[in-house]
């Protein structure tokens, strides 16, 4: 399951990377999200997932390493509302550099054939 999980996150991140050195700019948003993606699997897989543990501490022999750490989960989640704010962010000033230059390339004109 680790070399799976290891296998998307290298994927994504990778794809992330082709796609943000394009020349439009909707590849761009798509690139950085996919980065954001792998960025966030990463975090969580950092956190160390644990499955069959009760969710509250009892008796006095608590042992932390069969529990899960919560703050990879708090983080991915503070930073998937930051990466859909930002995505939003960026549409609009997208959209409105397209309006003003006819074009949607990143450089603000189309390159010469």
């Amino acid at each position: 399951m680790e070399l799976v999980l290891a296998l998307a996150i290298g994927v994504l991140a990778a794809s992330g990377v082709w796609l943000l050195l394009r020349p439009r700019t909707f590849q761009v948003i798509m690139g950085l999200a996919l980065l954001s993606y792998a960025v966030n699997l990463f975090i969580v897989a950092m956190g160390r997932l644990r499955t069959g543990a009760p969710p509250v501490l009892k008796g006095d022999n608590m042992d932390p390493s069969h529990y899960t750490d919560p703050t990879p989960q708090a983080l991915v989640l503070t930073a998937i509302v930051i990466g859909f704010a930002l995505t939003a962010l960026f549409l609009v000033v997208i959209l409105a550099a397209r309006g003003i230059t006819g074009s949607d390339h990143v450089d603000g004109k189309e390159p010469e054939a």
